[in-house]
């Protein structure tokens, strides 16, 4: 994916389901979250074990299945192992988001290739933070 692709997904895409999402400061996820819903972006975190709380002000999902609005980007932060369930339930959704991202040192090629052979968009192995600060400014 070049940088205009990645820059038109961040300039045109405005609803995120932050999969891995975690209540801890220290965490790269929150961090993460933190700067998206500060540069205009609706936030979905979804977290089994946080599900029903809420993260940075947003109320936690427990699968992408219970969020009831359509959703454009699926931001991963979970091992790589669990992408392909994540695109499983993905597919499985009556409406199908746009966007896969996996993010840094995340990568599954099966789940990958399964998510694009739907018609997603498929960014792998980057930071939506950096790339919005790289590409659009903070």
């Amino acid at each position: 994916m070049n940088d205009e692709q990645v820059k038109s997904i961040l300039q045109t895409k405005h609803v995120i389901a932050l999969v891995g999402a975690s209540p801890n400061e220290d965490r790269p996820s929150f961090g993460v979250m933190k700067y998206l819903l500060e540069h205009g972006y609706k936030v979905i975190p979804v977290n089994p074990g946080q599900a029903g709380k809420q993260i940075l002000g947003q109320a936690v999902y427990a699968s992408l299945a219970d969020i009831p609005e359509k959703i454009e980007i699926v931001d991963v932060f979970r091992a790589s192992n669990a992408v392909p369930a994540i695109v499983d339930e993905i597919l499985a959704l009556k409406t199908q988001p746009d966007v896969l991202w996996l993010q840094l040192e995340i990568s599954h090629e099966g789940a990958e290739a399964k998510a694009r052979a739907a018609g997603m968009q498929v960014v792998t192995n980057m930071c939506t933070k950096q790339q919005h600060q790289r590409l659009i400014g903070a």
